[in-house]
């Protein structure tokens, strides 16, 4: 079965390289985009429209988003026993330390910066997917 991956980004100029850079190291991988918090949640939970949401493999996450902020979003996903269990990795344009630590102190599995340019996000995606993807061994969950 192909990885899912949630992405959480409200800013169209990160979600198309991200989604390229993905379809370029691996075509197989389905990506999904939330554009604010609500919506990622809503996504999460198979609330609303998002009846057959599949479980994402994995989450990307900005911290600065519309509605709510990516570290309540987190909060939430960590805070709730059906979805702690996905890996979440924050994926942001801030070096603040404060944000950092905040991150951490809600149980994100990294913290990574937004490279610039194409041939940065595709080496960001590649070193994703071949571990969080391909080396990584995560929990089976059902439904």
């Amino acid at each position: 079965m192909p990885a899912q991956i949630l992405l959480v980004e409200d800013n169209p100029g990160d979600v198309q390289p991200t989604r390229e850079a993905f379809h370029t190291v691996d075509p197989s991988i389905q990506v999904y985009v939330a554009a604010d918090g609500p919506a990622a949640m809503a996504f999460l939970r198979r609330e609303g429209g998002n009846a057959d949401a599949p479980r994402p493999d994995f989450i990307l996450l900005d911290l600065n988003l519309p509605k709510m902020q990516g570290c309540e979003v987190l909060a939430q996903i960590k805070g709730d026993v059906d979805l702690r269990t996905i890996p979440v990795a924050i994926l942001t344009g801030s070096e603040n330390e404060a944000d950092i630590a905040r991150a951490y102190e809600l149980h994100a599995n990294c913290y990574l910066n937004k490279p610039s340019g194409f041939a940065g996000f595709k080496s960001l995606m590649e070193s994703i997917t071949d571990f969080w993807l391909n080396r990584v061994k995560l929990p089976q969950h059902q439904g």
